[in-house]
């Protein structure tokens, strides 16, 4: 099998030229090294004047009146749905547009404790979910378990920061199982195809988190078999305000909606209410319209560039880091340290050195990393960590920007050593 091939030298200049934010010099007085995206990414110029485009010229409120700013706005809105819907594997009408992936997953969540959908999670049920997921993908389920008194359990994680397949086994009164593409700390990828297989002998449904991996690897939902997932749009390159649900086209319509009001009904009288089919049923209100566009564009820029390219890409800059920081005395790394099954995110520890000490050297060195518990509490208690740094890539990194890293994390360890 021939290796995806990664971004050409020249590629990843005119890429860079796309973010000018990355030209910036910050207030230690070197150049931004942002290494940041899985916290949020940077917008490129193509998403930018995407944005400002429809709102110079077709802003109006969509699926609303005949006149002609309602109906590019429509055409647009609807256009940025297919494009996205494409770009990861989906049928349009299986895209929800939502304000992020917290509130996406929070949707589903609600959606299926209510009763009206026929397999509603109820007492007996059992809900199984992983202790490396972000609090987006775990608090949901644990408000879903104490409305409907359904049980809350879940897989373990090795050593290497993976989920531990042997830590729990199913039985037929799991409902759903909830888990991440990719973790957000410890970068591992999920054995995705084993935990649905394992998830369908048993009538279980699937939700996937994909916050993570889908603006960093190719991704196909169909392909992946999953019932439902989600993601944001602020971490692939797209503006904040914005996140997807994908939901398989007879899920959707079988579920109640979430919220209520206008955009979503189908009738109306004052005794009772008809809802719309999916996915108009479950975006109620005015849209993120501008947002939509914003996205779609993000995706048709990835696209451009080929997700295999730049997967490739963040695979060359992970491996620099981890190599780099592996020779570093006292440094541990929170996660695989291989490049087998490994995502983005590389998370670690420097001994007798808190995160935001480590995070404070390298910002004063212009690059900038996240330092915390990632919204992954129970998975830092796994580790008796409290806290770790975190760097994450995305297409626009440079292999001298892991250098920079590198270099900085040395700093810290003469400076506190």
């Amino acid at each position: 099998m021939t290796a995806a091939k990664t971004l050409d030298p020249a590629v990843l200049e005119k890429v860079r030229a796309d973010f000018p934010i990355l030209s910036r010099v910050m207030r230690g007085g070197n150049q931004l090294a942002y290494l940041d995206s899985g916290a949020t990414s940077q917008k490129p110029l193509a998403v930018l004047d995407a944005e400002r485009d429809f709102l110079l010229n077709s802003n109006g409120a969509v699926h609303r009146g005949a006149h002609q700013l309602m109906e590019e706005a429509t055409d647009a809105y609807e256009q940025g749905r297919e494009d996205i819907a494409a770009f990861v594997g989906a049928d349009s009408d299986e895209l929800v547009f939502t304000k992020n992936a917290t509130e996406a997953i929070n949707l589903i969540a609600y959606a299926l404790g209510d009763k009206r959908f026929e397999n509603a999670v109820g007492p007996g049920d059992v809900i199984v979910t992983t202790e490396l997921e972000h609090h987006a993908n775990l608090v949901p389920w644990q408000e879903l378990a104490l409305r409907t008194g359904a049980t809350l359990k879940w897989y373990g994680v090795t050593s290497e920061g993976r989920i531990d397949l042997d830590s729990l086994q199913l039985d037929e009164n799991v409902k759903v199982v909830a888990f991440s593409h990719h973790s957000n700390v410890t970068g591992a990828v999920a054995p995705v195809e084993e935990l649905v297989a394992r998830a369908k002998a048993v009538g279980a449904l699937v939700v996937l988190d994909a916050c993570q991996s889908v603006p960093h690897q190719p991704v196909d939902f169909h392909a992946l078999d999953v019932d439902f997932a989600a993601f944001s749009g602020h971490k692939m390159l797209g503006p904040t305000g914005i996140g997807v649900l994908y939901g398989r086209r007879e899920l959707l319509n079988a579920l109640p909606p979430f919220l209520t009001g206008g955009s979503m009904i189908e009738t109306v009288t004052m005794e009772a209410t008809t809802f719309a089919p999916a996915p108009q049923r479950f975006e109620a209100g005015t849209p993120m319209t501008s947002q939509v566009v914003g996205l779609a564009a993000a995706a048709r820029y990835l696209d451009a560039l080929g997700m295999p390219a730049v997967q490739e890409h963040e695979r060359d800059l992970v491996a620099a880091a981890l190599a780099g920081l592996s020779e570093i005395p006292g440094v541990r790394i929170i996660g695989p340290t291989t490049m087998e099954n490994r995502g983005s995110p590389v998370s670690f520890v420097l001994d007798g050195v808190h995160a935001h000490d480590v995070g404070q050297v390298l910002d004063d060195d212009g690059v900038a990393v996240r330092v915390g518990h990632h919204c992954a509490w129970p998975l830092h208690r796994r580790f008796g960590i409290a806290a770790t740094a975190r760097a994450s890539f995305a297409v626009y990194n440079t292999l001298d920007e892991v250098d920079r890293l590198v270099a900085g994390v040395k700093r810290a360890v003469e400076f506190f050593g």
